[in-house]
């Protein structure tokens, strides 16, 4: 089992900046990837970053460039900074887990951006 928790959500105006934190209830070395996904309503969950056990990244094309995931592994901790936000990026966000092929999820920081 793994329990994480988000924190960091917020309203923020178009081309600002917000940094998400999820901290994990297990060692982030056990892990075999961690990464954030995100809902807006009415639209499909989409996978934002994730970063694997041995720091490899990716990105979804829509955020490439504005966001970044890093961890910070003696806090078991993953962070998503989100710089020149959009009103298309307003979403929750959900911090996502890999452990042994088995997905496991937050409950999700919302991040309402305005024009």
């Amino acid at each position: 089992q793994v329990q994480l928790v988000e924190s960091g959500g917020g309203f923020v105006q178009a081309g600002g900046s917000l940094r998400l934190s999820c901290v994990t209830s297990r060692s982030i070395f056990s892990l075999n990837a961690m990464g954030w996904s995100r809902q807006a309503p009415g639209r499909q969950r989409e996978l934002v970053a994730f970063i694997s056990r041995d720091d490899n990244t990716k990105y979804a094309d829509s955020v490439k460039g504005r966001f970044t995931i890093a961890r910070d592994n003696a806090k078991n901790t993953v962070y998503l900074q989100m710089n020149s936000l959009k009103p298309e990026d307003t979403a929750v966000y959900y911090c996502l887990a890999l452990l042994s092929n088995r997905e496991y999820s937050g409950q999700g920081t919302q991040v309402t951006v305005s024009s």
